[in-house]
């Protein structure tokens, strides 16, 4: 119970947060926003999903919110000249899958800081984008919105990937010995090496998972509008990183779940909408969120000292 601490306190502030606004603004759970809200905030849960398995190895991957927009305009792109939908999204996979792997090879390989490779890359990726399309949109043909379906099975399809992954990633960290390599390796590198675990090649296969989970988020985001905007990713990287923290992953590694970082990803999701529906004024979700996060890293931050690590 202990372990679980956390996310079980993340949960149980998201669950009294929807009793408030069920009583004080019901409007908030009106079926169709709700369901637009939801769709619009999938791609980012995926995102966060990658983060968090991430950040369990002890790495960090800034970069995810502008290989998001290369790979939505890369998937643009190609749908627009005529490939299938299906192809354009296995080349939005790929093209974050390589993302992901630059990052890995140069993190694992050579051995550098993800911080600093990732910042290298983000600004990278963001500056050859802003070049290579001087904030032009991109026109998706007809039938690449919603995945061609109506828009409410297309929202239903996209929450259900967004669920579909995580239910998949957390089973897999908890039941697979590739997930617990992660934990392995965040814990303690090197005494994952004595125990028979490749530190370097585990390192180098997350990055290249996050690429790709990027990848099909990017895709997810695209199809529910008629354009891909080039500056879609910005930010994201911090939301991402903002829900592993708040729903218990570790900022030094080892520990986290992803159901955690889906109590953390809706809590901070439901901010902003909440204070719209209650009058307050915007810019209070900054602060809010900004309060939230603070107060999980220094509660993260007590719970190591009393621990002694």
């Amino acid at each position: 119970m202990n372990r679980s601490f956390r996310e079980w306190s993340v949960a149980g502030a998201l669950l009294v947060m929807l009793g408030f606004l069920a009583v004080f603004a019901p409007g908030f759970f009106e079926p169709q926003p709700l369901l637009s809200r939801l769709t619009a905030a999938a791609p980012r849960l995926v995102v966060a999903c990658g983060m968090a398995m991430i950040m369990i190895t002890r790495q960090i991957d800034i970069s995810v919110g502008s290989l998001f927009a290369v790979c939505g305009v890369t998937a643009g792109l190609t749908a627009a000249s005529g490939v299938p939908l299906p192809v354009s999204i296995a080349v939005a996979v790929l093209v974050g899958g390589l993302g992901g792997t630059v990052n890995g090879a140069l993190v694992a390989g050579l051995r550098l800081p993800s911080i600093v490779v990732t910042l290298a890359t983000m600004v990278t990726l963001r500056e050859a984008l802003r070049l290579a399309r001087q904030g032009v949109f991109v026109n998706l043909p007809d039938g690449a919105q919603w995945f061609g379906l109506s828009m409410a099975a297309g929202q239903t399809v996209v929450c259900a990937l967004a669920v579909g992954v995580l239910a998949l990633l957390a089973w897999a960290l908890r039941h697979l010995a590739a997930g617990r390599f992660l934990y392995a390796v965040g814990s303690d590198a090197e005494a994952a090496r004595l125990a028979g675990i490749r530190p370097r090649a585990t390192t180098f296969a997350v990055f290249v998972l996050m690429g790709a989970l990027t990848g099909l988020a990017a895709v997810m985001n695209m199809v529910q509008s008629p354009q891909v905007d080039p500056a879609s990713g910005r930010g994201l990287e911090m939301e991402a990183i903002a829900a592993a923290v708040v729903g218990g992953v570790a900022v030094a590694g080892g520990r986290g779940s992803l159901w955690g970082v889906l109590a953390g990803f809706l809590l901070l999701a439901c901010i902003n909408p909440a204070l719209t529906y209650l009058g307050v004024k915007p810019y209070w979700d900054k602060a809010s969120q900004g309060a939230i996060i603070l107060a999980a890293v220094v509660a993260d931050g007590l719970r190591r000292r009393r621990r002694g690590e």
